[in-house]
């Protein structure tokens, strides 16, 4: 009798209901509690289930040492590779997820895009108005507040410098890309203070998206911009809602995938095309100019 169960313990389960290890890439699309959904490199899609024994790991130098970090690092935009078992043929447990910090970065910039600069500007400008009324209280007050508007203004004036750095780094980021050919183009307009894009626009990025998709080895170039109107802060901000509404257009509407899409810039109102000085020319500063790329070697082929 003893014998008997003992032998049932160690009945051996038929192959056909093995667990058979696998490898997915792919692009998260969906992070929801314990499940990641991919769209892989076949095109097709993949849940994943990461449970408290996966480990999340991100590759550390030119080496094979891997730091362990957080699943919340896995957000939609996210290039990944996935080690796991196979469930069904469309969901894989997960025993390690991993990814590079440069695919992390840009999926980061496309979902928040960047911090404005001009928020703390508007704080110091709050704390002056709110010294000034402190200054009527007596004279130690308005020596007090002295020194802080005096504080405040050298924080404005770091803030526009940290601007103008911003796009010089972005202009020579894209500068970089000299062993690239310019293989199609479009420029958005946008009416005074809107990020918003018009139907005649989207018709142009739609047709360039379609016609990218016949290149080899494609990348698109996003860069915004405003006019010289209104506080310096606020156009950077306002260069980069419009750079990104016009990625989010392409990747949600024209199926770009989202890793062809270089980071955007935000020019704020700097390299105008046209005189600040005209109604006509600052209408042609606000946009946002988009260039499909090739690499020479590979245009030359």
């Amino acid at each position: 009798m003893v014998a008997g169960i003992l032998a049932a313990c160690f009945v051996t389960l038929p192959p056909g209901l093995a667990q058979d290890k696998t490898k997915v890439k792919g692009l998260i699309t969906t992070h929801t509690g314990e499940t990641i959904v991919l769209k892989t490199n076949e095109g097709t899609t993949v849940t994943v289930i990461v449970d408290e024994t996966t480990k999340v790991q991100e590759p550390m130098g030119l080496g094979l040492r891997k730091e362990n970090v957080s699943p919340a690092l896995l957000i939609p935009g996210l290039k990944v590779s996935v080690d796991g078992i196979r469930q069904d043929s469309t969901h894989v447990r997960a025993k390690t997820v991993t990814f590079h910090k440069v695919d992390l970065q840009m999926a980061e910039v496309i979902q928040a895009g960047l911090t404005p600069t001009d928020q703390k500007v508007a704080t110091n400008q709050q704390n002056i108005e709110g010294n000034t009324q402190s200054i009527k209280a007596d004279e130690q007050q308005i020596a007090a507040s002295q020194r802080d508007i005096a504080a405040s203004q050298q924080d404005i004036a770091t803030n526009k410098t940290a601007i103008d750095a911003n796009a010089v780094a972005t202009g020579k980021r894209f500068g970089d890309l000299t062993e690239y050919e310019v293989k199609g183009q479009a420029d958005v307009r946008f009416a005074t203070g809107s990020a918003r894009i018009s139907a005649q626009d989207r018709e142009a990025l739609k047709k360039l998206a379609q016609d990218a998709v016949n290149l080899k080895g494609y990348v698109i170039q996003v860069k915004g911009f405003t006019d010289s109107r209104g506080r310096a802060g606020r156009n950077q901000k306002l260069s980069m809602e419009r750079a990104q509404n016009v990625i989010a257009y392409l990747i949600q509407d024209c199926n770009v995938p989202v890793y062809q899409v270089i980071a955007p810039g935000a020019m704020g109102e700097t390299s105008p095309v046209a005189s600040n000085e005209t109604k006509s020319g600052r209408a042609e500063n606000r946009r946002v100019e988009v260039r499909v790329l090739v690499n020479k070697g590979l245009a030359g082929t």
